[in-house]
């Protein structure tokens, strides 16, 4: 698995016009899914996400995780994220899950961050065309790969 996650004043995903989730302060998480993903890399980055301190304490210093701003989380796919452009111009796709793979593991992964965050997480739609609206507070982006644990 792998996540752009992005420290945000404020974010939304838009389908169709629709607003079909919005959140104030917390993390964008753009989640893409591979095919030897496991229920393993679901719990692990569950983790980091929801323990990851780059929130502001008191002093100005990146100390505190959503959990302890409680904090909002808008998660939308992107399978997108393994990209490769080793070859040529155009990207290839083939690291990402299929749907029937994707899919199962994603709605864990929601599960998991929700239960894991204490309170309902915000989302897109599985596969739909998005519009992803944010502020990124800081700028603060973080990307973490569930197979690259460093």
């Amino acid at each position: 698995m792998r996540a752009v996650i992005q420290r945000v004043s404020n974010a939304s995903v838009t389908i169709d016009g629709q607003v079909v989730g919005a959140i104030q302060t917390g993390l964008a998480v753009l989640l893409a899914i591979e095919e030897a993903d496991t229920p393993e890399d679901i719990e692990w980055l569950s983790g980091k996400i929801i323990r990851l301190r780059i929130f502001n304490d008191d002093s100005g210093v990146m100390n505190r995780s959503v959990l302890e701003v409680q904090g909002e989380i808008l998660l939308v796919s992107q399978f997108t994220l393994f990209a490769s452009t080793k070859k040529g111009n155009r990207p290839s796709y083939s690291r990402s899950a299929r749907p029937e793979i994707a899919i199962p593991l994603y709605e864990a992964f929601k599960q998991r961050l929700s239960e894991d965050l204490g309170k309902p997480i915000h989302t897109g739609a599985f596969g739909a065309d998005m519009k992803v609206a944010l502020v990124n507070d800081g700028p603060v982006t973080i990307i973490i790969d569930s197979k690259d644990r460093q």
